[in-house]
């Protein structure tokens, strides 16, 4: 690994090619705040990806490709007069000195469980005026009520046992059948949502990330189906569901 000297080397390269590519470079003048948005949010899904398939190699281009989205911003607001990359950094440093008061104070915290806790409060005291406020807008569905339920937690809203959630699982299933049965389609949609609020609560009991969870399915499904695609004799149209169940049944064999 590096010292840190040849570490800040490094930085140091990328600040200065980002100043040459800003200066001289068509594509890179031309960019702003706005147009690197929807770049760096798929900038993003390529790192998640990376993680997922815990590929090493992938992972550390990603990284470095999120670090150049990072410097970029960081540039085009220097032009404009609002920070630049120094500013951003000592920001960082002093929100994670104040946030660690455990490590930077003389507060004492034992456990992941504490540690999270007294952030949040931290952050209350910084003049957030929600536990929630955090929680990106844009955030998917499944993956924002996965965190707003972990905030809400950290200042004790939370159920006590398992079992309380399973029940409000099978309850919430209770009432989108009901909903089904009347036929109202507003209705079948709140109850919908509310039964998947309550499963992604259950998952976190479990200690399952459901993002995770649900890709893991998504990608068993993919090969299985691919499989019938590969295997069918005739187009997939042609054959009846019995002939794709049973390809489908061979599939999870393998």
């Amino acid at each position: 690994m590096h010292t840190l000297a040849e570490k800040l080397t490094a930085f140091e390269r990328l600040l200065k090619i980002m100043d040459e590519l800003r200066e001289q470079c068509p594509w890179d003048r031309k960019q702003t705040l706005e147009s690197l948005r929807h770049l760096t949010i798929e900038e993003t899904y390529e790192l998640a990806d990376a993680i997922l398939e815990n590929d090493l190699d992938e992972l550390k281009g990603e990284i470095g490709d999120i670090m150049l989205h990072m410097v970029f911003y960081s540039k085009i607001a220097s032009e404009q007069g609002a920070f630049d990359v120094a500013d951003v950094l000592n920001h960082l440093c002093e929100k994670l000195i104040r946030r660690h008061p455990h490590i930077y104070g003389d507060t004492k915290a034992e456990d992941e469980a504490t540690v999270k806790a007294n952030w949040e409060k931290i952050k209350l005291q910084e003049g957030k005026k929600s536990v929630l406020q955090g929680v990106p807008k844009s955030l998917p569905a499944l993956v924002k009520a996965y965190r707003i339920q972990e905030k809400a937690k950290q200042v004790g809203f939370e159920w006590e046992e398992r079992q309380a959630v399973f029940a409000k699982v099978k309850e919430e299933l209770a009432e989108l059948e009901a909903e089904v049965e009347n036929n109202e389609q507003d209705k079948i949609e709140e109850e919908f949502g509310d039964l998947l609020f309550s499963m992604i609560n259950y998952a976190r009991f479990l200690k399952v990330d459901p993002e995770l969870a649900l890709e893991r399915c998504n990608r068993k499904f993919i090969k299985r189906f691919q499989y019938i695609e590969e295997q069918a004799n005739k187009p997939l149209d042609e054959m009846s569901l019995s002939e794709m169940d049973a390809l489908w049944n061979e599939a999870k064999t393998k």
